[in-house]
């Protein structure tokens, strides 16, 4: 008996739904051709409801910024900071995206969880150092205030710098480790 790995299903998933959605070349209007496609399935119905589907409207617990919000983010500190640098066209970061965001909603208040968009924001990426996709920055208010004060060191102290895919629970012990004084993870996946 083989197991499979759902991150790879995801994937192959996520790939098969891209190859049934296009561009109508004049109009730029999105078409879709695959009726077995449930996410095809319920755009129609809501469609003939007279409902819209816009996946903007909801309000994320990890929302995209640019990088002039990061930083002031990164000026004006309130709580610890979790940056996911990643791409639209990365597979291991589409993959790890839905992990974030629950990682996010289950620390809400108490971590601050971010997304940037490197293709968008490549000079905040550049400066960040981003080599790899996707990357999560764990980023904590810098201890020496003193320091701090006198423009002799950075408000933000980078903790870790971790690149490739997560799970929530490897997210959230990170999280743990580093802001709230929890034990080491032995193993992340």
């Amino acid at each position: 008996m083989t197991r499979s790995n759902p991150f790879v299903t995801l994937l192959v998933a996520a790939s098969s739904a891209s190859a049934f959605v296009s561009n109508h070349p004049s109009t730029g209007v999105v078409t879709t051709s695959c009726v077995s496609n449930p996410l095809v399935r319920m755009h129609r119905r809501a469609s003939k409801r007279g409902m819209e589907l816009n996946m903007s409207d909801t309000k994320k617990a990890a929302p995209q910024v640019n990088g002039e919000e990061l930083e002031t983010m990164l000026q004006e500190w309130d709580q610890p900071l979790v940056v996911d640098a990643y791409a639209t066209w990365c597979g291991p970061c589409l993959l790890m995206a839905p992990e974030f965001e629950q990682a996010a909603e289950e620390l809400a208040g108490k971590v601050r969880f971010v997304k940037l968009d490197t293709d968008l924001e490549p000079e905040m990426a550049t400066r960040l150092g981003i080599m790899g996709l996707p990357t999560l920055l764990y980023l904590d208010k810098n201890d020496d205030t003193e320091a701090v004060a006198e423009g002799k060191a950075p408000v933000a102290v980078l903790k870790e710098r971790i690149e490739g895919a997560l799970r929530k629970q490897s997210i959230m012990d990170l999280c743990d480790f580093h802001f709230f004084d929890g034990p080491q993870p032995t193993q992340l996946s």
